[in-house]
């Protein structure tokens, strides 16, 4: 079950609570007086018996990360939390690094195929800097079947 749903369901429990809390409240005066003393000596037992309400640390889990599962909540040195946060930092770190790399591979592959055709073609590549010959392409793509 989520943390929403979980406090969406003790939000409910504490709303149920404050009405029955309000109707009982509003009967009280009709009570005789050794009924609310007896009313009154039994919810200060039940404040002093009741259980302290057990609190849980998620955040552990949640701040330790696969390291803190892995260990199951046991206590483990710094030296240990230090590898666990490092190493996924290290391992985007190359990965990145290799994308950059095979990225720069593609791109120089790819000038050298574009300055290979330019070289090879049939017109001066000052042909292609005319803004008149970038036109005159364009009409013929358009007019292309």
């Amino acid at each position: 079950m989520t943390n929403s749903q979980n406090y969406q369901q003790e939000l409910a429990a504490e709303r149920f609570s404050l009405r029955v809390t309000a109707r009982l409240s509003q009967g009280i005066h009709a009570l005789p007086r050794d009924t609310t003393e007896r009313l009154r000596a039994a919810r200060v037992r039940a404040i002093a018996n009741r259980r302290p309400a057990q609190i849980n640390n998620p955040t552990f889990l949640a701040s330790s990360g696969m390291a803190g599962a892995l260990m199951n909540g046991r206590r483990r040195s710094a030296w240990w939390g230090r590898l666990a946060a490092t190493l996924p930092l290290l391992a985007l770190w190359m990965g990145l690094v290799m994308i950059d790399a095979i990225q720069g591979d593609e791109r120089a592959k790819d000038l050298a195929e574009i300055d290979a055709a330019i070289l090879t073609d049939d017109l001066p590549p000052t042909a292609y800097a005319d803004p008149g010959f970038a036109h005159f392409l364009k009409l013929n793509i358009s007019r292309a079947p």
